[in-house]
């Protein structure tokens, strides 16, 4: 029976993402240019072999997997503001609060300017007061941020391929579970050489509900799909366990031979349509106005 791999998944500790050693400083040169870098340069293929387990836990196989990766100097950077676009863009920015023009009362004088003592004042809704304005309080805003989706896509393969250290592929075993039982779902964890009490990660392109049922009580899993993929769950887990179709889809959408062209171009056509769709309005509109 094969079993997890004890070290974690983690971008910091991963090899993929340890920056080569720097030079001593007898041997730095300085350049005024800097060699042009290639498209192999850039990016690079990821090859890995994960055992296929069965849902008795024995090998049966094995898979590969050839994704797109970031080269070892640039893969931290990368990666690291994927994570922070998607955190910055989980904001939701509705936090607000009232200044003294906004406050409800305070309209009249509460006591008159002189002869009384007192600091002048002319309104209870000053922010010097309890339940007055506030200065420079919160307002609505928009916190997200773009980010190029080829470089999400990277940064995402990237960790992908850091992990698969750690990484399993499974037989299909929706089928298995005939109603909805965790405990049922906690020995299939143990058989496959999985802690229930450790992070791990089920990324799985149909998720039957007997599976979801059985797996949600368990606060260390997360069960994904390729439309909830994200890349903080893929750094925070620390075991990654497949199946035989998301190893299909992850050669796909994440290998050298990917279909970013293809979405390209199939948006340039939704636009090119959307533009022809505004020119027959407008005829419309002209042959209206002649009438």
């Amino acid at each position: 029976m094969a079993t997890a791999s004890p070290s974690s998944i983690s971008f910091f500790s991963s090899s993929i993402f340890l920056s080569t050693p720097s030079p001593s400083p007898k041997t730095i040169q300085f350049s005024h240019r800097r060699p042009p870098l290639t498209a192999a340069a850039k990016i690079r293929a990821e090859l890995a072999t994960v055992p296929i387990l069965s849902f008795d836990g024995d090998q049966v196989g094995s898979a590969t997997l050839n994704l797109k990766s970031a080269p070892p100097e640039t893969a931290r950077a990368v990666v690291h503001r994927g994570i922070t676009t998607d955190l910055t863009n989980r904001r939701r920015g509705t936090a607000s609060t009232l200044t003294r023009a906004e406050v409800r009362g305070g309209g009249a004088k509460p006591y008159p300017q002189k002869k009384t003592g007192r600091a002048r004042r002319g309104s209870q809704r000053t922010p010097l007061r309890p339940g007055g304005g506030v200065i420079f309080g919160p307002k609505p805003k928009d916190w997200s941020i773009k980010i190029n989706r080829k470089e999400k896509r990277l940064a995402i393969s990237t960790a992908i391929a850091s992990a698969l250290g750690n990484a399993i592929v499974v037989e299909d075993f929706d089928e298995k579970f005939e109603k909805p039982k965790t405990k049922e779902f906690i020995a299939l964890m143990k058989r496959l050489g999985l802690d229930p009490k450790r992070k791990s990660m089920f990324l799985m392109t149909e998720v039957s509900d007997n599976v979801r049922l059985s797996s949600r009580n368990l606060g260390t899993l997360k069960m994904l799909t390729p439309r909830t993929l994200n890349l903080f769950d893929i750094l925070d887990a620390e075991s990654l366990v497949l199946s035989k179709g998301a190893v299909d889809f992850l050669n796909e959408r994440y290998g050298l031979d990917g279909d970013d062209e293809d979405e390209d171009e199939f948006e340039e056509g939704e636009e090119e349509d959307d533009a022809e769709q505004g020119a027959e309005a407008e005829v419309e509109e002209d042959t209206d106005s002649s009438e």
